[in-house]
């Protein structure tokens, strides 16, 4: 019988060697056997894209990356490449690169979620008008798998709802607040020392980071283009200690949430894609997510609810989700497959922030006698908004002064906001201490 020949091996180029980079590396040079018994065929890094070649790259356990791999010319690297995986970050240089491979039939693997939710459209067009695979596992919740069971798993289903922890140093800052008494500033600083949160934190602790990746949740979840501009943010900068001990007098934790649901009907609705601090009940699974890790919460028709949960970030959990999207997506070029198109069929409506749908809990100093909540509840009725529970307590720092705290029915976010305003109108209201949405409940 004739002797058949083996695949060609499957050429990959690397762009980036940080942290994730340099695991990826690892990954692909250290396990060779075990990626060729999975692929089909010896998979070979042609190349390492790097913008010093001064730095030596080693891992957190040792692992030295080849210097003769490292390179500073990333467009010839690409041009050689049948799979690029991109994790060096940013919009540029990435974006040329991954264009430029997609252009010429490379299929493209990376963990720039911040590219994705800016430029996504972009890319994917390129990668349909190629019929390559743009693949991204690791840009949501590092090795947590989410995007493969959104995009294909539920791809049958209608999801109606997305929520989410998916920034890990946010989630450890407000653990370690409620669990120590720190405050933010202290909680950032241990993240810090870490390696947790970066020297400047803006990304994590003002939610640009949860945002992009709400952005990518939402766009796959509902098959409509959510680019970073549609999503609502808030972050943790106004988050106090005293707000974190309150949530626990009432049965909550405070996390901050990517939120991505349907309003309305599954079939001609409008979307709410929103990242904020959020009271969630201790009753709730994602209550119980503690330190950096990340969990995602998914609400479907059919399946009903799932979650989610691992690690979110990190060289090692990260480069698990890189090199799972490789074997991917070499096993489907090795038989000849057409690359994943982008879902966007039903082009839900996004809708403005004021338009979203939530509860509130509001914690208000107010005068000690007799009619004051009677006062606060008539205002709350004249603006069309239910009171679900009060709680009352008296003030420890101020004489004839207490604690309202008041959590609401679900209504529009204009509509709590504009009766918020009138509430501290009120004569007998001397402070609003904070407003806080409910999720999960």
């Amino acid at each position: 019988m004739p002797e058949t020949s083996s695949p060609a091996p499957l050429r990959v180029a690397l762009l980036g060697c940080g942290v994730v980079g340099t695991e990826v590396a690892r990954g692909i040079l250290a396990n060779p056997i075990d990626l060729e018994a999975r692929v089909g065929t010896r998979v070979e890094l042609t190349g390492i894209a790097v913008r010093s070649l001064d730095t030596e790259r080693v891992t957190d356990d040792g692992f030295v990356i080849p210097h003769d791999l490292l390179t500073t010319d990333a467009e010839a690297l690409v041009d050689g490449a049948d799979v690029v995986v991109e994790v060096m970050g940013g919009i540029e240089p990435a974006r040329t690169l991954i264009v430029r491979a997609l252009g010429a039939g490379a299929a493209v693997v990376t963990a720039n979620k911040a590219l994705l939710a800016e430029r996504g459209p972009e890319l994917f067009e390129a990668a349909d008008a190629a019929g390559v695979d743009l693949l991204y596992e690791a840009a949501v919740a590092g090795a947590i798998p989410i995007v493969r069971p959104i995009r294909e798993s539920l791809a049958g289903d209608h999801v109606r709802r997305v929520l989410g922890i998916v920034n890990g140093t946010t989630n450890y800052v407000l653990d370690k607040m409620a669990t120590e008494g720190l405050d933010l500033d202290q909680a950032v600083k241990e993240a810090q020392a870490l390696g947790y949160a970066e020297a400047d934190p803006t990304a994590d602790v003002d939610g640009f980071d949860a945002a992009a990746k709400a952005a990518i949740l939402a766009s796959l979840a509902f098959h409509t283009r959510v680019a970073l501009k549609d999503v609502a943010r808030e972050g943790i900068r106004g988050v106090s200690a005293a707000d974190v001990a309150w949530a626990r007098r009432t049965g909550h934790v405070i996390k901050l949430l990517a939120v991505a649901e349907v309003i309305g009907p599954v079939d001609d609705g409008e979307i709410s894609v929103r990242v904020h601090p959020a009271l969630v009940p201790d009753s709730h699974p994602l209550a119980a997510v503690r330190g950096a890790f990340n969990a995602v919460f998914v609400e479907a028709d059919g399946a009903g609810p799932l979650m989610f949960y691992g690690q979110g970030a990190g060289g090692r959990p990260t480069a698990s989700a890189v090199l799972g999207d490789v074997v991917s997506v070499a096993r489907r070029r090795l038989t000849g497959g057409k690359g994943l198109r982008e879902s966007k069929d039903q082009a839900f409506p996004v809708l403005p922030s004021q338009a979203a749908v939530t509860r509130y809990q509001v914690r208000l100093a107010v005068a000690d006698r007799p009619g004051v909540l009677a006062q606060v509840a008539g205002v709350l009725a004249d603006h069309g908004v239910s009171i679900d529970t009060v709680r009352q307590a008296p003030s420890d720092e101020k004489a004839e002064t207490a604690h309202l705290i008041i959590t609401t029915h679900a209504a529009r976010e204009a509509s709590l906001a504009a009766t918020v305003d009138a509430v501290a109108g009120l004569e007998a209201v001397r402070e609003i201490i904070s407003v806080l949405r409910v999720e999960g409940s």
